[in-house]
This record gives C-alpha cells, sequence and structure tokens, in this order.
C-alpha cells in the first residue's frame, strides 16, 4: 500500500503545510519526526497582530514598488508570457490574528516554499510574477461564509493592488497567465470579475488557471468575462476543477446541494466522459525548493461528477491519501489538485501559450 510523506511545503486552502509530498514511497520514522516537528514549528507562529493593525499600503505609493513585498519578482526574465501567480494559505492565523502581516518573516518563508512546490507547471518560457500578500488565515476558514469576507477583502486589496502595479510598470502588453491555488484561485477569480470586463486587458488573457476553489452558474451570468475553459486549447479562459473521492457530497469549496464549473485535467472534457489512467502523465509530489521527491505516472483516472461539477479522481483510495486537515473529510483530494495532475497541466500551458500566439 502507498504510504504518505507528511510535507509542510505549504497550507494548501487552509495549511498548505499539510500537504504530502513524497506519496507512494513508505515514510521513514526519521522523516515522520522532522515533518511533526515542522509542523508544530508552524502552527506556532501566527503573528499576534489583528487585522486592523496589519501592513497597509501607503496612501501616495503601492507598497509593491518595493521588491520586498514580491515573493518573485521576474522582471529581468524573458517569456512569451506572463505568470501573475496568487499563493495559496500558509498562514495558520491566531486568537488575535486573521490576516497574515507583511512583515511575518516565518510565514513569508513559507509562501515562498509553497509557490515553489507549484512554480514548475508554470515557469517555462514565462516571466514569473508572486506577490506577498495579507491572505486570510485557517482561522478565518473556520468561520461562517460571510463572516469571513471582511477579512478576504483585506487579503485581495492587496492581490488587487499588486496586479494594478505589476500591469501598469512591467506588463507592457505581455500576454497574461492568471494562476492560484485554493485561497489564491479564490484571489484569481475576484481578479477575474474586477478587472477583465476590460477588453484590452481580457485580450491579453491566455488563460486563469483558479484550481481548488468553485465558479457558479450565478457568477458566470453576472461576469460575462468569466469564460470557463472547453477544451485544451481555448485562450481567455478558466481552468478550475476540485478533486474528490466518487462518495464525497459536500466540501468547502462545493457544499452539498451546490455546483461548480469543471475541466477535466486528463482529457480536458467538461461532460462526464471517463478518462482512464494511463492519460495520467505524471502525478508529482514536490518540496519547498521545487524539486520533484516523487513521481507516479497513471497514478489516477478521473471524470466529472455532472451534479456537483467536482473532479472524482478514481485508482486512488482515501486512505493512501488522506485530507489532511480537520476540516476536510477523507475523500477531499483538495491538497492534491496540483499534485495528481502535474504533468497534464505543466504541458497544458505550454499548449494554450501557444494556442494563444497562433
Amino acid at each position: 500500500m502507498k504510504k504518505r510523506h507528511l510535507q509542510t511545503a505549504a497550507l494548501s486552502l487552509l495549511l498548505t503545510a499539510s500537504l504530502l509530498s513524497g506519496c507512494g514511497q513508505k515514510a521513514t520514522t526519521e522523516t515522520q519526526n522532522q515533518t511533526a516537528a515542522e509542523t508544530t514549528a508552524l502552527e506556532t507562529t501566527a503573528d499576534e497582530t489583528t487585522a486592523a493593525e496589519t501592513d497597509a499600503a501607503s496612501p501616495t505609493e503601492s507598497i509593491y514598488a518595493s521588491a520586498d513585498n514580491w515573493a518573485y519578482l521576474g522582471t529581468d526574465e524573458e517569456g512569451r508570457a506572463d505568470v501573475f501567480f496568487i499563493c495559496p494559505s500558509v498562514y495558520g492565523g491566531s486568537e488575535y490574528a486573521y490576516n497574515m502581516s507583511l512583515s511575518d518573516e516565518d510565514t513569508k518563508y513559507s509562501f515562498q516554499g509553497a509557490i515553489n512546490m507549484e512554480k514548475g507547471i508554470y515557469d517555462e518560457d514565462t516571466r514569473f510574477f508572486a506577490p506577498y500578500y495579507r491572505q486570510i488565515g485557517l482561522n478565518v476558514y473556520e468561520m461562517p461564509a460571510e463572516e469571513r469576507e471582511p477579512y478576504l477583502e483585506i487579503a485581495y486589496d492587496d492581490v488587487k493592488d499588486a496586479f494594478d502595479y505589476y500591469c501598469d510598470t512591467w506588463n507592457d502588453g505581455q500576454p497574461i497567465i492568471l494562476a492560484g491555488f485554493s485561497q489564491g484561485a479564490d484571489m484569481c477569480i475576484r481578479l477575474m470579475k474586477d478587472c477583465f470586463d476590460d477588453e484590452a486587458l481580457m485580450d491579453q488573457l491566455v488563460a486563469c488557471y483558479a484550481i481548488g476553489w468553485s465558479v457558479t452558474e450565478d457568477e458566470v451570468s453576472e461576469f460575462p468575462q468569466l469564460k470557463m475553459a472547453q477544451g485544451e486549447d481555448d485562450t481567455g479562459v478558466i481552468v478550475s476543477f476540485n478533486s474528490e473521492s466518487e462518495d464525497i457530497t459536500d466540501s468547502l469549496m462545493i457544499p452539498e446541494g451546490a455546483k461548480t464549473f469543471a475541466i477535466n485535467p486528463l482529457n480536458w472534457k467538461t461532460d462526464s466522459t471517463p478518462a482512464d489512467k494511463s492519460l495520467n502523465k505524471g502525478a508529482c509530489f514536490t518540496s519547498y525548493s521545487g524539486e520533484i521527491k516523487s513521481e507516479i505516472p497513471e497514478l489516477t483516472g478521473a471524470y466529472i461528477d455532472e451534479t456537483r461539477g467536482s473532479l472524482k479522481v478514481t485508482n486512488v483510495t482515501p486512505q493512501e491519501y488522506p485530507a489532511g486537515l480537520s476540516i476536510f473529510t477523507d475523500g477531499i483530494y483538495h491538497l492534491y489538485d496540483y499534485q495528481f495532475f502535474y504533468r497534464n497541466l505543466q504541458e497544458n500551458v505550454q499548449t494554450r501559450i501557444d494556442a494563444y500566439f497562433k
């Protein structure tokens, strides 16, 4: 039976530090002990500041004029497109703190590590930009949905400020790939709603990879610029899916009775056509450095549940790939959204860039 290696690399929606980077190999006692120690250390780094005391932008100049507020600033790179990447959650939060402080160096280290885990999917032939932002902590996701919004607005204010500064200062008409996971995907969708009703900017969009968050029919109806991907090479579209086992009927991302849009990253279909595991070009489990620690070709198949719009993942079990966070039940494969389909997504980014230039 496959065993997991707990990797404190990043918090996905809530705490990507729970990501399992060495799945498919037996964990040694030394690795397990190290992981437990690192997890404890991460969970105790919460900055004891309130949302009101968190860093704020100067009224006259964006804080993103400073390179210190970018985890990655690809101004010296060359590429056919720019990637604007929004990090998943790495901040645990505390009783008194609901948004990450931009002066929290411990969390910023985890922030960069979380980006590195997914960066390899996007950074071939691109310039890569990723801002630090006052993302919400794990404790906010434990609140009712309506109570989360003030803290999410703080996070989004930073993301919007960073994106505006990037567009005004460095983009210069370059094609754009928006990308994020979990909380980062939520921020991507907010940017799409807020900024991409501008026709000129929309013309620059290669694709928005908003993976691990939902996009509903009501949102698409209200915001015509939210165009969902219909195949492997359409551009100006949103690529989104949420992975789960076949028996799951409820999750934070897709509550019971709700439905989201999705595309299958194995066959690039939006209906329930099953994709055999032979189409999976490689599940990759990565470290904080971005190194691929374990790669498993043909690990999973998948199909879209037409009732929920979720991506039902086959050929693996919740015992092999547990949820990893108390807010998820086993069978919710949220932490593995990128990892299970790493090589297919990596190839697809290049396919869409090629299509954009054609």
